[in-house]
């Protein structure tokens, strides 16, 4: 299992070694061992969530407020997502950058987003499924989005799905009203980076 810290500290790209054989596959998608030497923390599993998108689903920007937050170790078992962690800590030298990661069935790659950042994901085929891990639990008083198409943050959400279709993001009602990164810092939902 090899950990390759992102561009924003606190999100990491976790790749599996993957043994196959004339039976099938096998690999270790998360070991506390390992993840405490790379990330220097433990993960403390509080809920486990799957979903299921259909192509060009855009699923975020989601956060939690902190105390107490929500960090999550997120998977993709059945098709493909690309990831996507925001830096939306107020203070962070990265405030406002993203970066991503593709999650799919073949690489079976995992990403560990740190309570306090901001997490998105786009779906690239019909039915990707997620998993993820988290270490809290749905509280929606305390859960906050910011709109993934806010061009100041300026993701680069594909256009073209596996299958070779264009793609328009499919957006929830919430996820498409959501503030901007601006609105939500002047509104003070954003977490600050000291905590």
């Amino acid at each position: 299992m090899e950990f390759r810290e992102l561009k924003i500290p606190g999100a990491w790209e976790v790749t599996p070694r993957q043994f196959s054989d004339d039976r099938g596959v096998f690999l270790e998608w998360f070991k506390q061992d390992v993840f405490i030497e790379a990330t220097g923390q433990p993960f403390e599993l509080v809920q486990a969530n799957w979903s299921v998108s259909g192509e060009g689903v855009l699923r975020g920007i989601h956060f939690a407020d902190i105390p107490p937050g929500q960090a999550k170790y997120v998977t993709c078992v059945r098709g493909a997502l690309l990831d996507v962690v925001v830096d939306i800590r107020v203070g962070s030298p990265t405030f406002g950058q993203w970066d991503s990661v593709l999650l799919d069935d073949l690489s079976k790659r995992a990403v560990f987003i740190e309570a306090g950042l901001g997490h998105a994901f786009f779906s690239l085929d019909n039915d990707s499924t997620a998993l993820y891990l988290c270490t809290s639990g749905y509280n929606p008083k305390a859960e906050h989005g910011i709109n993934p198409l806010d061009p100041q943050i300026g993701i680069a959400w594909p256009h073209i799905g596996h299958t070779g279709r264009p793609l328009d993001p499919v957006l929830s009602d919430k996820d498409a009203a959501a503030p901007t990164l601006k609105e939500a810092h002047e509104q003070g939902l954003l977490p600050s980076f000291r905590a």
